[in-house]
């Protein structure tokens, strides 16, 4: 085992070590940033869907699709095009076009422009994030960026977790405007500060990436996620519903045929050759398209059943996320311990139990402690065990130069996950002429969510066992910066970085 010693840990000088924090602060701003805005957007859904009463569900819930098309469509391209003209210039680029979109949103006169702000909202978000990351990394030493890179995730995470109330007294105190003019304070200080200390990056001369293959993917998935959600209004048997469909199996089979002629392809498909890869992403991809409808369906029930005001509602489903930022570092180190699979089937399991508690409870009169409550912390139980471990696994066997492309092209899963699920709550959710309809259909929707998470299931138990060696292996690595939270929320960012380094030597001694 190699000795850690001060020498190579310490900063040169203090000037350095006050440089890098300031670094870390503002490219965690962007993480920050993209995930506060998706917890938010989900509670100012039912104050959007008051505001533009002329428009159906389905319209508005391209507010949340449109979003997640374009960032997972992007995410893979970003990061080359950071790698090849610089992380600096790619990262002001994204953090300028999110806040562009932000603006356009807060200022939306129709349900058509605050779309629009959101497509232009993931182009930044997907500019922004591994640009950021890449600025982090040349911050830092080698031997730190671990612990960095899991700090820097953690800020993501309790942007997650504070979100529905922050959103909540937000909205209520401002209106539902609000959840985008937040953005802007955030990221002028972070274009401000950035441009005194980011460092200027030079970037490589690689062949360009594959752009024509994101408006491919882009549109097979906005035709696709078009047809579910207009399905039930236009008629399954419709010309138009066929057409999308069919259209968007021909722009997918381009878009594939493309991945494997490109040099720099949006998803490389030899990363698929690797199980744990091609496993995990599924599981994921499943995961995804029960998780975030999840999310927006619980945020309707308490507002449109138990109609519950937007605060009371944020302040309801904020113990569910706190429990995932608490369970996320435990498990990550559970799993670094004992394997991926018991830790992703028990997580599995815990969470299809609260999904089925939700069903067989639920009632049109409300009840936060005896349903509410005990449900939530099971459902965040289940999270907290899954969604960061699955990550992890989904890079744990791929050589280090890949680590980072597989990683975004696992985000991408989520995302594109994310897109199909909301369209499908369209359709399961419909348009119920009673609260006795309204309540059938979130049970149908809770049992859609509790099936499909215990498919992801079944998917990930034919992950391998793979268990972490005593050293630091890339398991390890991956799942220590994919559950980064516990380091974050116990403070680690005030206390001297040579603590955890020493500690986590002496224990692979």
């Amino acid at each position: 085992m190699t000795e850690l010693t001060t020498h190579q840990l310490v900063p040169a000088n203090p000037d350095s070590s006050q440089r890098r924090r300031t670094i870390f602060f503002v490219t965690a701003a962007g993480a920050f940033m993209a995930s506060l805005d998706l917890s938010i957007v989900n509670v100012a859904f039912p104050a959007l869907e008051r505001a533009f009463a002329h428009d159906t569900r389905a319209s508005l819930s391209w507010v949340l699709t449109g979003y997640s098309i374009i960032f997972g469509s992007l995410l893979v391209v970003a990061g080359r095009t950071a790698d090849r003209l610089g992380s600096r210039r790619v990262f002001f680029a994204g953090l300028g076009v999110f806040g562009l979109g932000s603006l356009l949103c807060a200022l939306a006169p129709s349900a058509a422009t605050l779309i629009l702000g959101r497509i232009v909202q993931g182009a930044g978000g997907a500019a922004m994030l591994p640009s950021s990351l890449g600025l982090l990394l040349g911050a830092y030493p080698k031997e730190r960026r671990s612990q960095i890179v899991a700090l820097w995730g953690g800020i993501g995470a309790l942007a997650v977790a504070t979100g529905p109330s922050l959103g909540a007294v937000l909205i209520t105190a401002l209106g539902w405007r609000a959840a985008f003019y937040v953005n802007l304070p955030v990221g002028l200080v972070a274009w401000l500060v950035g441009r005194r200390v980011l460092p200027t990056t030079g970037g490589s001369a690689s062949s360009s990436p594959d752009y024509p293959g994101v408006i491919l993917l882009s549109g097979a998935l906005a035709l696709l996620v078009l047809a579910i959600s207009e399905g039930p209004t236009w008629g399954w048997s419709d010309g138009r519903i066929v057409a999308n469909f069919a259209l968007s199996i021909g722009l997918l089979a381009g878009f594939l045929f493309r991945s494997v002629r490109h040099a720099e392809p949006v998803l490389d498909l030899r990363l698929f050759r690797a199980r744990s890869f091609s496993v995990a992403n599924t599981a994921a991809l499943l995961y995804a398209m029960a998780f975030f409808p999840m999310l927006l369906g619980n945020i309707l029930f308490l507002t449109s059943v138990w109609h519950y005001s937007i605060l009371h509602a944020g302040l309801a489903i904020t113990p569910g996320p706190l429990v995932v930022a608490v369970v996320s570092g435990p498990a990550g180190k559970l799993a670094s311990r004992h394997g991926f699979r018991p830790v992703l089937l028990v997580g599995f399991s815990v969470f299809t139990l609260g999904l089925v508690w939700y069903v067989w409870r639920a009632g049109l009169s409300p009840d936060y402690l005896g349903l509410w409550l005990p449900g939530s912390l099971t459902v965040g139980l289940g999270v907290g065990l899954t969604f960061p471990v699955l990550s992890a696994a989904a890079v744990s066997s791929l050589e280090p130069a890949r680590y980072s492309v597989g990683s975004a092209v696992n985000q991408t899963a989520r995302q594109i996950g994310g897109a199909l699920g909301v369209a499908i709550l369209v359709v399961i959710l419909g348009a119920p002429a009673s609260a006795a309809a309204a309540l059938t259909n979130f049970r149908h929707l809770w049992i859609y969510v509790a099936a499909l998470t215990a498919l992801a299931g079944v998917i990930a138990s034919l992950l391998g066992k793979n268990v972490a060696s005593p050293s630091l292996s890339g398991a390890e690595l991956a799942v220590e910066e994919a559950c980064g939270i516990e380091e974050m929320l116990d403070g680690e960012i005030a206390i001297d970085p040579l603590a955890r380094v020493r500690s986590a030597a002496a224990e692979r001694a």
